[in-house]
């Protein structure tokens, strides 16, 4: 463990709690629903995975901070720490964020290896963080065409913001990030590779969004985004 390790392990959990207690602030000093601050929560902790891409040398010290979360999330879930993360009909959807954010950069994730491939792990998290709360928010304000499956139900209007915010923010991932200070001994995608893997990725993730039960999207959509970018990159490679 270098000292930089060290330095960005404590920058990481005093982020998270920052990002917790900014939170709790906003709605208790505004008033604001429980599901407008989960998501600022959930956009917050999705992208502080650049964060950590930028601040570790050593790349399973980088994944205490998203594991450790597995547990302090359920803990915060069971007893209902943050009223502005978890309310009474919550779902333990940020324990499967977090799970799922693990797995991803468990996989993909090598800082010391030209086969680093943290920019997958990355951008699999957009699809969650930007799609989800996309869909969420238009979803809510706009959705007049609505879909019912496994019994959650949910807009077109929705899944179109699903589809084109998990897109725009995995492109951006895959074209900035490989050979990037985030990821120096990655090689940077070509568009095309970039354009496909972004557009097959974003169709798996609202289709997931679209048919996963509540809660469980948080699992799914990272997961299979992240799958099958990596799919598309090995077969254009």
């Amino acid at each position: 463990m270098t000292t930089r390790d060290l330095i960005g392990l404590g920058v990481s959990y005093g982020y998270a709690f920052a990002l917790l207690a900014l939170a709790e602030v906003v709605r208790r000093w505004r008033g604001y629903p429980q599901d407008f601050t989960r998501k600022i929560v959930h956009v917050g902790a999705g992208m502080w995975v650049f964060g950590v891409l930028g601040l570790f040398d050593t790349w399973y010290i980088g994944l205490i901070p998203f594991a450790s979360f597995i547990f302090l999330n359920y803990i915060f879930y069971r007893y209902r720490i943050f009223d502005a993360m978890d309310a009474e009909d919550s779902t333990p959807g940020t324990v499967y964020f977090a799970f799922s954010i693990s797995l991803l950069f468990l996989l993909f994730w090598r800082t010391d290896s030209p086969q680093d491939r943290g920019f997958i792990a990355a951008a699999g998290t957009m699809a969650m963080t930007w799609g989800d709360s996309m869909a969420s928010i238009f979803g809510r304000r706009l959705g007049k065409h609505h879909y019912t499956v496994a019994g959650s139900t949910r807009s077109f209007e929705g899944s179109a913001a699903m589809f084109i915010a998990s897109a725009l923010a995995m492109f951006l991932t895959l074209s900035l990030v490989p050979g990037s200070p985030l990821s120096p001994l990655s090689s940077p995608l070509g568009l095309a590779t970039s354009l496909v893997a972004t557009i097959t990725a974003a169709i798996v993730a609202t289709l997931a969004e679209a048919v996963s039960p509540s809660g469980t999207d948080n699992l799914n959509v990272p997961l299979l985004a992240g799958l099958t970018i990596f799919a598309v990159v090995a077969a254009m490679a």
